[in-house]
């Protein structure tokens, strides 16, 4: 069994207890997940099954959508609601305009100091077993994208906002920053992916209906939507088959390739390869293409 399953994950379970029922409900020991939620997070987790797991990576460096909602004057040590208070402020004079303006002050190219309650590993430890033991150690800044961050309803100390971001972003840590920035202080108190590349909440499903087995895998095709696909001919197929990158002439639209930096290959609707073109050889001579991955047999 081979595909991708969108789940929408309940609050109070952890991304790794969805892969175990997934595994229970398909009956296949080979799943993994693209970016994890927190037990407090609801929403998205895309599934890859069986050879699907190994296109998670492209799952997982797509744009993600999410809806926060934090409250003021508020700090924590875990950045949410479920951490210990290590600090209070006063979020009385905070007004929406001021909340407005130091929101969009985040859209852009931003850097994030990943929080220590996370599944991030200082010398082969998480950083959040470290967390737990009181120990806090210095974290590198990365640098993170919000292409989109719109403050969606405000009342009282609760402000809730939509955020479009890149891979590696913290929404907690985001949350966080937005309450210092403020001066008074914030932790966030719910979160929901609603969006994960071309995957959104609309198709996903429940774990009910998991657990009943009403669902249908989605085929490899939908996880790679992003990427040029070129259908391959009969002797395309054969050089796939045994490793070896097909040549220009075995792609059946070669009119694709111009915009095929990275393309996945297929053969009648089966995904064969994924690969980037090289025109001039300059990774293997036996074709035209540089392989990336390879599915002999098609998903």
């Amino acid at each position: 069994m081979h595909g991708i399953l969108v789940i929408d994950k309940p609050q109070g379970i952890t991304s790794h207890t969805v892969v175990q029922r997934v595994r229970h409900a398909c009956k296949v020991k080979r799943v993994g997940h693209a970016g994890t939620l927190d037990p407090l997070a609801t929403g998205l987790l895309i599934i890859g099954i069986g050879k699907c797991t190994r296109l998670i990576e492209y799952l997982v460096s797509s744009e993600k959508s999410y809806r926060a909602t934090f409250v003021l004057g508020k700090v924590t040590d875990s950045q949410d609601i479920t951490g210990e208070v290590v600090g209070e402020g006063c979020a009385a004079h905070i007004t929406a305009d001021m909340i407005h303006q130091t929101c969009a002050a985040f859209v852009g190219d931003i850097e994030q100091v990943p929080p220590m309650f996370s599944a991030l590993k200082q010398n082969g430890v998480p950083l959040y077993r470290l967390a737990r033991k009181g120990v806090e150690v210095e974290r590198q800044k990365r640098q993170i994208n919000i292409s989109r961050l719109a403050v969606e309803h405000i009342e009282d100390d609760q402000v809730t906002i939509r955020v479009d971001c890149s891979k590696g972003t913290y929404i907690r840590t985001l949350c966080h920053d937005i309450g210092q920035q403020l001066g008074c202080g914030a932790c966030m108190t719910s979160l929901r992916r609603i969006r994960s590349g071309c995957f959104d909440e609309s198709m996903a499903i429940s774990m009910d209906a998991l657990a009943d087995g009403d669902f249908q895998l989605l085929s490899a095709t939908a996880a790679l939507q992003t990427m040029v696909n070129l259908k391959v001919t009969a002797n395309g197929r054969d050089r796939l088959l045994h490793g070896i990158p097909p040549l220009v002439g075995d792609i059946a639209d070669e009119s694709s390739l111009e915009d095929a930096e990275q393309a996945a290959f297929y053969f009648e609707d089966k995904l064969l390869a994924i690969a980037s073109y090289d025109p001039e050889h300059k990774f293997d001579e036996r074709g035209d293409f540089k392989l990336v991955k390879v599915f002999p047999e098609g998903i």
